[in-house]
């Protein structure tokens, strides 16, 4: 041990027992050898008013008042701010910033209207304990989202769910991926819950299993449980050899997966505009036409004024109605081609301000120092046409239709049995569209065309299309080609697409749960297919529940039509619901596991594209460069909004763990 002392004690031991008192007194040493300096650091270790927990417990009662105090405060602020979706820091946080950023202003407002906040908080708080900095409010953060998604998963108790994943890339421009889970709670309700975002290197399947996975060690919840999956129709999500759908399917043969309904009703819609070429122009012509009316503040104050013009004119000769919220303001909807139903808003805007949109693009057109001069002269002429009417009016009712669709598929509660139904019902609606209605379609067109002097062409005529060969033609008159080159292609092209595009809906599984429809009173129940469901499902269903399945079906089903409060039920939801406030959850556990295997099947990833809206708005490229970095940007430190919604007890995870730094 060199000048310390001996090294006969540590490694060599004794040799000579006479040098014994003389090798301690060496390795002994001085007041401030080693040997002493270690037997006083074990006094002191044993020493119990030096122990850590007395010197704790020496602070004031009053110091750990205040402590909580300030606890309390910062916790309330990070509540607020992650509740209402708002960023933590600012970019100029000293004390001579006029904004020093959401939390710091807020806690300072707090402190103002709290006298005991005020007393702690700031230059009145300990110089190493003032809950400040941004490493603090990030902590905040994280203790939140800890504590939010224990309370998901305690609220799950082991209950079966299923996955929804989609990923995007952020402000930051990293790749991010979306988690939900889909479950039905102790109540029969389907509910959906944002767990996070998680940073992924790449958006391969075998890159997004393993962020998959990573996300399930940080949880209580096991893999076991998973009953299905939820994607969107990516290649890499739904690749039927190598897309994450399959790599989980190989492992939980269980996991059912089930194509997003509003993507697939995208897709179809999609299909139709860009696969039929009138429909193509028409929707190109409708595009610019926004553009080039909202294109500036100028137009957009003229094109309002206008439009009060109309209204004033319409009022003037009764057309209109006056009373409270009616002839708002209102505007040419802004077409999104990522949300193809927004063209709906559009055409219907379209037709209401007609008039107005007219005379707006002749006023475009008349003023030579306008710009887009040739794209106003030219749809000033292509929208007063007979062929951009019968478009118009032919694209709202095949939108209108599809959008009450899309609507529905995007609620959280909706299940995959209703689902299903409304697209049976929006396939129903469009073939009777093209069997009757084409001439309520066309009297429609020619009443607006009146309305507004379009010169409306004579059915009987024969019809040439400008710009080619008129004896090279084939001779169809106007009614032949409005009616079957237009509208039977349109709409036998948009069925065709509906139909290949929800596959899903002809599926032995979804097939089988439709049966559990409680819909007319029961009329689509079906005993052997709900026993062929139950065999879809090994691990749930033993060979003992099967054969007692087909009895508690026959007792289940006389049950249900026998009391009236069953009658009248719009879904396998509410039958869930229904059961449990009954209580006969527990008198039929055979029927009621497989009506939460139906309900947790997802519908759409619209909880999912939620949580990317929201990120949007936290992240924004203002921030991500001015601000602080929110790395490691991952599930249990994402400060979105979404991690907020049932949280209560986050206190508990900083009391357990002082931050005393910052």
């Amino acid at each position: 041990m060199g000048s310390t002392g001996s090294d006969v004690f540590t490694e060599k031991g004794f040799t000579n027992w006479k040098k014994g008192p003389q090798n301690l007194r060496v390795h002994e040493g001085g007041v401030g050898s080693l040997h002493n300096k270690v037997i006083q650091q074990a006094r002191d270790l044993m020493a119990q008013k030096q122990h850590i927990e007395t010197f704790v417990s020496k602070q004031t009662d009053e110091a750990r008042i205040n402590y909580r105090t300030l606890l309390n405060a910062s916790l309330k602020c990070t509540r607020w701010l992650l509740g209402q979706g708002l960023p933590f820091c600012g970019h100029d946080e000293s004390f001579k910033s006029s904004n020093r950023g959401n939390y710091l202003e807020l806690m300072q407002f707090l402190s103002k209207h709290n006298e005991q906040v005020r007393k702690v908080v700031f230059e009145n708080a300990p110089k190493n304990l003032k809950y400040t900095s941004s490493d603090i409010q990030k902590d905040l953060v994280r203790a939140c989202a800890i504590e939010t998604i224990d309370a998901i998963t305690k609220d799950m108790e082991g209950a079966f769910f299923s996955l929804l994943v989609d990923g995007s890339r952020d402000s930051s421009t990293k790749e991010q991926m979306t988690v939900v889970l889909r479950y039905v709670n102790k109540k029969g309700e389907a509910i959906e819950k944002f767990l996070g975002v998680q940073h992924v290197t790449s958006t391969t399947s075998s890159s997004l299993e393993e962020a998959i996975e990573r996300f399930f060690a940080t949880t209580n919840l096991s893999m076991s449980k998973l009953r299905g999956q939820g994607y969107d129709g990516a290649s890499n999500m739904k690749g039927e050899l190598n897309g994450l759908k399959t790599k989980i399917l190989n492992k939980y043969l269980q996991a059912f997966y089930v194509h997003c309904f509003a993507h697939q009703l995208q897709l179809a819609l999609v299909a139709v505009a860009k696969g039929i070429e009138g429909v193509a122009i028409f929707f190109n012509n409708a595009s610019i036409l926004v553009n080039t009316i909202g294109s500036s503040c100028k137009r957009r104050d003229a094109f309002r004024e206008k439009q009060l013009e109309q209204i004033k004119k319409a009022l003037d000769v009764g057309d209109l109605e006056t009373g409270r919220g009616l002839n708002q303001e209102s505007s040419l909807m802004r077409p999104c081609d990522t949300h193809w139903n927004s063209h709906y808003g559009t055409i219907v805007s379209i037709i209401v301000m007609f008039e107005a949109v007219v005379e707006m693009l002749e006023w475009i057109k008349d003023d030579t120092n306008q710009d887009n001069f040739g794209e106003a002269s030219k749809l000033f002429h292509d929208i007063q046409t007979f062929d951009f009417v019968f478009h118009l009016f032919l694209m709202r009712l095949i939108l209108g239709i599809t959008n009450e669709l899309s609507q529905a598929l995007q609620k959280k509660d909706q299940d995959i049995v209703n689902a299903m139904a409304l697209v049976e019902v929006c396939k129903q609606r469009l073939q009777s569209l093209r069997d009757d209605d084409f001439g309520d379609l066309l009297n429609d067109v020619q009443k607006f065309c009146e309305e507004h002097d379009i010169v409306v062409p004579n059915m009987e005529d024969l019809h040439f299309v400008p710009g080619k060969s008129r004896r090279k033609a084939p001779r169809l008159t106007n009614l032949h080609y409005y009616r079957v080159d237009l509208y039977f292609q349109v709409l036998d092209t948009q069925l065709k697409e509906l139909n290949d595009r929800f596959n899903e809906v002809n599926t032995e599984l979804l097939l089988c749960m439709a049966c559990l429809s409680p819909v007319n009173n029961f009329a689509s129940f079906d005993k052997a297919k709900i026993v062929r469901l139950a065999q879809l499902y090994p691990q749930d269903f033993d060979r003992m529940d099967l054969i007692n399945l087909p009895i508690q079906l026959d007792n289940y089903i006389y049950d249900m039509k026998m009391h009236s409060e069953f009658s009248s039920l719009r879904g396998i939801g509410d039958l869930a619901k229904e059961l449990v406030k009954t209580g006969r959850c527990a008198s039929y556990m055979l029927v009621y596991k497989l009506l939460i295997l139906a309900l947790v099947l997802p519908v759409a990833t619209a909880s999912v594209e939620r949580a990317f809206s929201a990120m949007k708005i936290v992240k924004t490229p203002l921030r991500f460069d001015c601000c602080y970095s929110f790395e490691p940007y991952n599930l249990l430190t994402s400060p979105l909004p979404q991690l907020i919604p049932g949280f209560a007890t986050g206190q508990r995870t900083l009391a357990r763990q002082p931050l005393l730094s910052g």
